[in-house]
């Protein structure tokens, strides 16, 4: 079967890494279907060739997997924390009002807006999730439940509807149609309006071994070599971008029309495209070396658990994050090593992970069975975490993190 690549259709060769056959990371199972043939398909990354856009086949449509979904951004304080520094930010340097409009496409359970709506500035999310749209709507949050396309853009340009802002944080990577997403910015994006888009950096991912952020439901793993590249096709300009450390290590950017002149791009795109140039990500062979780094996280894990199991130490992981999901079914990690993992989001309590079938439970349970070991799988939010859950020392308790190498804390 040929591939071809979601940007520029060039055939797909190479691989940046297989990881076998794995579950949808957020299809959580209730009780009644552990019996149940579950369903797999390939997690195999393709590097394009000739846009070096790094991407894995849609066997599964977006449809299927987001009309209900199990994640709601609100559960993480940290995250909160990040949004309102966000809207703060862009307040003071764009000086947004009230006679302007707000849209963030994949908005969630307005965790983000809210900050806005309390400031008096207009606001419309795009949620496609039903059950997590919901939330935002008992927020008073104004929520359109739809994927995000031309035609939809069309559809809210026509209602007046166009935006000054158009923020779209993590949606990148979810979007399978890229050309008629990017595009559908285009048409709903006003003259002098600006984008704001927040993405984990494929640099990261592959230096600091982050394997675990690869799942069917991430279409797309994105440099800003060749976001540009994909932005610019659209008549779209890159005019700045910031590191942050959001999922590992994000890059924010920022995008105007091409023929809007009243903004002017600065060194840092430049800045960033020179360091991955210089890492090696428009050449093959830096994606190549990533399968040999990823085989020693698997190996140094399982010695880990292994160990562990014969010292008779008990291990509990906390998070039930999707990246624990692909984690765990590729490292061949399950109930025999691995008696529950607890998450704050009630949504997922007595449910059972993808795969592994582990029970899932409200994190209060930890005082109760006191573990050794607190695998942390969202290991991005591991200082709130080992915050949060600081008490397990009382017993002699310890936080492991698993990426960027096995790390007992």
């Amino acid at each position: 079967m040929n591939l071809n690549c979601r940007f520029c259709n060039k055939t797909l060769k190479e691989k940046l890494i297989d990881l076998g056959m794995s579950p949808l990371s957020n299809s959580f199972l209730k009780k009644s279907m552990l019996s149940n043939d579950e369903k797999k398909f390939p997690l195999c990354v393709y590097v394009c060739h000739n846009c070096f856009l790094t991407q894995i086949p849609e066997f599964k449509k977006a449809e299927e997997i987001f009309k209900n979904y199990a994640y709601f951004s609100s559960y993480s304080n940290s995250w909160l924390q990040h949004a309102k520094r966000y809207v703060d930010m862009m307040n003071n340097r764009f000086g947004f009002n009230r006679n302007n409009l707000i849209v963030e496409i994949a908005s969630n359970d307005g965790y983000l807006l809210q900050y806005f709506k309390k400031k008096n500035i207009p606001v419309l999310g795009i949620e496609p999730a039903l059950n997590v749209a919901k939330v935002a709507k008992e927020k008073r949050i104004p929520t359109t439940t739809e994927f995000f396309n031309t035609k939809n853009a069309e559809k809210l340009k026509k209602h007046g509807k166009s935006a000054d802002l158009i923020i779209g944080n993590n949606v990148l990577a979810h979007v399978p149609n890229l050309n008629d997403f990017i595009k559908g910015l285009k048409i709903l994006l006003k003259p002098n309006g600006i984008i704001t888009m927040e993405f984990p950096h494929l640099l990261n991912l592959i230096q600091k071994n982050q394997f675990d952020t690869i799942y069917h439901e991430h279409y797309s793993y994105f440099s800003l070599y060749t976001v540009e590249k994909i932005f610019s096709f659209h008549e779209l300009t890159i005019f700045d971008v910031e590191k942050i450390p959001t999922h590992g290590g994000s890059l924010r950017i920022y995008v105007k029309h091409s023929n809007n002149n009243q903004i002017l791009k600065n060194h840092n795109v430049q800045n960033v495209i020179e360091e991955e140039e210089k890492f090696g990500l428009k050449n093959i062979s830096t994606y190549s070396n990533f399968k040999n780094n990823v085989k020693s996280v698997k190996k140094n894990l399982r010695d880990f658990f292994i160990e562990a199991k014969k010292a008779e130490k008990k291990i509990i992981c906390y998070g039930a994050a999707a990246k624990g999901n692909t984690l765990l079914n590729y490292c061949e990690i399950g109930k025999e090593y691995i008696e529950y993992v607890v998450d704050n989001n009630i949504h997922k309590q007595g449910l059972y992970l993808p795969g592994t079938h582990i029970p899932i439970k409200n994190p209060d349970e930890i005082r109760k069975t006191k573990p050794d070991y607190l695998l942390i799988l969202p290991w991005n939010l591991q200082e709130e975490i080992i915050e949060q859950m600081n008490y397990i020392k009382e017993w002699g308790g310890k936080f492991v993190v698993p990426i960027p190498k096995v790390t007992i804390i």
